[in-house]
């Protein structure tokens, strides 16, 4: 008889295997792997206490911490369904998100639960508000035992960043959560030596799925309540930090700091990033600080990432732009995938693997979600055709990496030229005084629409608007370049990703400001 595939198995495994090694640092706290287990136990028991019955939704609120990462096992062994809540979301967004999923209790970082409590008269399904985490473990029994769990049944729903209209609610089982743990596991070279610092947020894809993998691995979780780049270091030196992830903003901004204060990582340090496409200058300033940085793809949909730039060895001897270049492609599906990765045209039509040839990425798989939760609609347009339609343009390159050019609703169109945005962007990084960019369409008159960039500059440095057109055009067919440069910090959503909705609605009211 065949056995229930969960990342409930990894942290029993890993707690019988490795019971006496340090499994989570939290500050100045330090628990081994059989008290990480007997800890999530009595989460899961408190919570059964509190009247939680399989299949209720929890959700949690709260910043990198143990009680964070502990609710990845506990509330899922309680039989619950897991809810991470973006902690950077305000009251109103949040009281839709729990209505929506009818959120029976939250456990809330004593420092965020004001906020919940401010609105809890919005909340009518919400039972219990908990600010007192080791309270609660404290009412827990040890050890608790549960149901088996139905590997096909929900382990999670996940709320994408809702950049437009309301968030969906991403559906999440035991046996993708299971599968795409041990991708992680093994894209990313992850064993009981591996030491992994939370700089990625808990609630983003459930931490793309590392929380899981890390425990099977039986490494280290070293918590981190806020992302700071002086404090990374710190920890990755005290520590031993082997692995982090991060967007390609986290990683630039970790570079930059290591780059002003000299600083040069000689252990081995392994980051993965996703979110956006990294620039390949953010993956050469990533080799500076001595750092090799692995290139990941995907979605909330896809349980986080869903391709990896899988690396040759042959191209290690190739220049230094040239290798860049190369990595800066999202690359072919992860192992667990199924390999069932395509970039069609309208028709459903493969495209020319010419990597010129653009259409969009859509998947399907072990790393594609069940649908989104109460909304059958959502999930039948995003499923047409029997694949998930990923919204992002891409190229398909003969040797069969794909490598992202836009997403549908960014793509610039110039006179009848399809412009892409993060090539534009991708260029504009190259500037030494460049930190990053976004580009968005612009209307104009005589070409219908016309790139216009937004850009943050590295601190200190200094450029005008005309130096960085000039900039471009030495590298892009003039038509692609910028026709206008506005400056200062951009919009981000709390996963890295830059809210170029936001950037069409400041262009939408300048328009309208000035209809002439």
């Amino acid at each position: 008889m065949k056995s229930v595939l969960t990342p409930l198995d990894f942290l029993e495994r890993s707690a019988w295997v490795y019971r006496g090694r340090i499994a989570v640092v939290d500050g100045a706290r330090h628990f081994t792997y059989a008290q990480f287990r007997e800890r999530v136990h009595r989460q899961a028991s408190a919570l059964d206490k509190l009247g939680i019955a399989p299949g209720d939704r929890v959700a949690v609120l709260a910043p990198n911490t143990v009680a964070a990462l502990e609710a990845q096992f506990g509330v899922i062994l309680a039989g619950a369904v897991l809810v991470m809540l973006n902690t950077r979301l305000q009251g109103a967004e949040l009281v839709w998100i729990l209505n929506h999923c009818e959120a029976r209790a939250v456990i809330a970082d004593p420092q965020l639960a004001p906020l919940l409590e401010s609105v809890s008269g919005e909340l009518p399904h919400l039972a219990h508000l908990i600010s007192d985490y080791e309270g609660l473990l404290a009412q827990g029994d040890f050890p608790f035992t549960s149901v088996p769990p139905d590997e096909d049944g929900l382990v999670a729903v996940n709320y994408t960043s809702g950049t437009t209209g309301f968030p969906k609610g991403v559906m999440y089982t035991h046996r993708g959560a299971y599968l795409n743990a041990l991708g992680e596991v093994l894209e990313h070279g992850l064993t009981c030596r591996s030491v992994y610092l939370w700089t990625l947020p808990l609630f983003h894809c459930n931490g793309w799925c590392f929380p899981w993998a890390v425990t099977a691995a039986g490494a280290r979780h070293i918590c981190m309540r806020q992302v700071d780049p002086e404090k990374i270091v710190e920890l990755i030196c005290a520590e031993g930090v082997t692995h982090l992830c991060g967007a390609p903003v986290v990683v630039g901004t970790l570079a930059e700091y290591c780059a002003a204060k000299g600083i040069r990582f000689e252990g081995g340090l392994q980051i993965v990033t996703a979110g956006a496409p990294p620039s390949p200058a953010v993956i050469r300033a990533a080799g500076e600080m001595g750092a090799s940085l692995a290139h990941a793809y995907g979605l909330t949909e896809t349980y986080g990432p869903h391709t990896i730039c899988a690396w040759h060895p042959e191209w290690d001897a190739l220049t230094a732009a040239e290798r860049a270049r190369m990595k800066a492609r999202q690359g072919v599906p992860y192992i667990v995938a199924g390999g069932c990765l395509r970039v069609v045209d309208p028709q459903m039509r493969n495209v020319p693997p010419d990597g010129q040839s653009m259409g969009e990425v859509v998947m399907r798989g072990n790393n594609v979600m069940l649908g989104y939760y109460r909304n059958p609609k959502a999930t039948e347009e995003a499923f047409r055709g029997g694949w998930f339609h990923s919204g992002d343009l891409a190229v398909m390159h003969p040797d069969g990496y794909i490598e992202i050019r836009d997403r549908q609703k960014d793509i610039v169109i110039s006179g009848g030229e399809n412009i892409s945005s993060i090539e534009v962007e991708k260029v504009l990084a190259e500037h030494p005084a460049v930190l990053e960019a976004a580009v968005v369409a612009v209307p104009d008159e005589k070409w219908g629409e016309v790139p216009k960039a937004y850009v943050g500059l590295k601190s200190g440095c200094q450029v005008s608007a005309e130096e960085l057109i000039e900039f471009c055009r030495a590298r892009l067919a003039h038509f692609k370049c910028p026709k206008q440069v506005e400056f200062g910090p951009l919009p981000r959503t709390a996963t890295g990703k830059i809210r170029k909705n936001e950037l069409r609605a400041r262009v939408s009211d300048a328009v309208g400001n000035n209809p002439s």
